[in-house]
């Protein structure tokens, strides 16, 4: 009996839009943070659904997103942060995925939250392989919301700045205006937890 074809919406993703086949929806979410897709029996169920968007379209119907096939690079590196309290006293560091071998690490930082140490070490990852030349050295987050920032150029938190939070603001002031100001050349990819375990760079303090 012949495999009944699909019809592969993507809302969000490098290309919006109907695939008619897996490989070529599959091309367009793979290291895109936080994608959205579903497939669909029929092009016209497709295009109802491409219309409605994602959030109406994937909303309360009890199906979790399918991990991404993305391949494991052992030849990258990783970042991650911790956070005791939130808002309370940050870290954040980077190693080598393939060994754990830390490369940087800075803080502890009073009065920060968890999402702000993901951000300054995904900036801080940046910058470090851009000072060196490491330009085809992806590097590994684990925290969707870091990765947007980073994308958007923008932090999105509600933390207030304090004079005890001034040194993490400062530095997050500092990241900003060199995403501002540098092409991001670097992949950032999704760390898969569910399928690899804990980030190497994880603090263990779970």
């Amino acid at each position: 009996m012949p495999k009944k074809k699909k019809y592969y919406v993507v809302w969000e993703g490098h290309q919006p839009g109907i695939y008619e086949n897996w490989p070529a929806a599959q091309a367009e979410i793979k290291d895109f943070p936080n994608a959205k897709y579903k497939s669909y029996p029929s092009l016209e169920k497709a295009t109802v659904a491409f219309r409605n968007g994602w959030k109406k379209e994937l909303k309360n119907k009890g199906r979790k997103m399918p991990l991404s096939n993305a391949p494991y690079i052992p030849h990258s590196l990783s970042v991650d942060a911790a956070s005791s309290g939130n808002p309370g006293t940050v870290e954040y560091q980077g190693v080598w995925t393939h060994n754990k071998e830390q490369i940087f690490h800075a803080g502890p930082f009073e009065q920060g939250t968890n999402n702000l140490g993901e951000f300054l070490a995904l900036v801080h990852a940046l910058a470090l392989l851009d000072k060196q030349g490491l330009h085809d050295v992806p590097i590994y987050s684990d925290s969707r919301t870091a990765m947007s920032w980073v994308r958007n150029k923008k932090v999105k938190t509600t933390l207030q700045r304090t004079a005890r939070n001034k040194e993490i603001f400062d530095l997050v002031d500092r990241a900003l205006a060199w995403i501002k100001t540098h092409p991001i050349k670097n992949r950032i990819l999704k760390w898969e937890t569910k399928k690899w375990g804990e980030i190497p760079a994880d603090f263990g303090r779970k």
